[in-house]
């Protein structure tokens, strides 16, 4: 595989940054996350860093160097991740569970998989045409898809934010899964929470992507967001790829030297472990990310040489 990809959070307006994403990969697969804490819950980004830690084990136990089902791993995975967060909220005596979103997607043979819960979403784009966006798990949604249909949604207008599942909820959360979709050259894919969408049109978000670079439409993308949301702004999040990009620059990555065992993660296990989330006033900025990029491929590579 080969891929350029390029990530942001900003915090926005908001006391402290909810959102968290990460990718994983192999030789011959990539997962990719994306998950958003739910406030009015407790612990909201324990709850996203919960479940990206969950799919990433998963990731890494089941991905030898490719998944059997990428499907069935996607679903069963955003089960679990659930499932964790039930857990944890019993360890800690918790009255109310931590409760998040997340939208994920595996790529594999050329093809690309996905599944989300909530209200964080997935585009894809090809040169200039928007080829498919994630419907959120949300009654401004539904309202939306019934209007489209035989059936009247209801009179009364319905908050954006209000959704009907979730990660952590009492009941079983509702899983949307898509794919297998083939990818060409050049797609494009980007993750992203509500704090994107909530403030820039999806016109302008597949404007600018088709426009320009990941790295230069990905910031602008959360700039434009934060611009238009004000000072009460949402956590804005985004997590983008470029697949098989021709004459990619050196920060692209490439699996193709990789040994069969090798596993890399941007997703910071040690958060997980005592539950603590990281310092709220931090935003995750490009060259942190870079730096863990980097300290990853050098592992890579050395792991790699010592292979005979």
């Amino acid at each position: 595989m080969k891929f350029s990809v390029y990530q942001v959070s900003r915090r926005g307006g908001r006391p402290r940054n909810e959102d968290r994403m990460g990718y994983c990969y192999t030789r011959s697969a990539g997962l990719f996350a994306l998950a958003d804490g739910m406030g009015g819950h407790p612990q909201g980004e324990v709850a996203a860093q919960l479940a990206l830690q969950t799919l990433s084990a998963l990731f890494q136990r089941e991905a030898r160097p490719t998944l059997k089902d990428p499907l069935r791993f996607l679903r069963d995975a955003v089960l679990a991740g659930h499932h964790r967060l039930l857990r944890h909220a019993t360890e800690k005596g918790l009255l109310d569970t931590p409760r998040t979103t997340l939208v994920a997607c595996v790529l594999q043979h050329d093809a690309v998989y996905w599944a989300h819960c909530g209200d964080s979403r997935l585009y894809l784009l090809r040169g200039e045409q928007l080829i498919t966006r994630t419907r959120d798990h949300s009654y401004a949604e539904l309202n939306t898809v019934l209007a489209q249909t035989s059936q009247p949604p209801e009179s009364q207008p319905v908050n954006r934010n209000v959704l009907f599942t979730c990660l952590g909820s009492p009941g079983k959360p509702v899983v949307d899964t898509a794919g297998p979709t083939s990818l060409r050259a050049g797609d494009k894919i980007m993750l992203c929470s509500d704090g994107l969408w909530g403030s820039v049109s999806d016109e302008q978000i597949a404007e600018l992507l088709a426009q320009r670079p990941i790295s230069d439409a990905v910031p602008e993308l959360a700039e434009q967001a934060l611009r238009n949301a004000g000072p009460r702004s949402d956590n804005v999040t985004v997590l983008a790829l470029e697949w098989l990009v021709d004459n990619a620059p050196d920060s692209a990555v490439s699996t193709r030297s990789l040994g069969d065992e090798v596993f890399a993660s941007t997703i910071q296990a040690s958060l997980v472990a005592g539950a603590v989330p990281f310092d709220a006033s931090d935003e995750l900025d490009e060259a942190e990310i870079d730096r863990s990029i980097r300290e990853i491929n050098d592992a890579i590579q050395r792991t790699a040489h010592k292979k005979p």
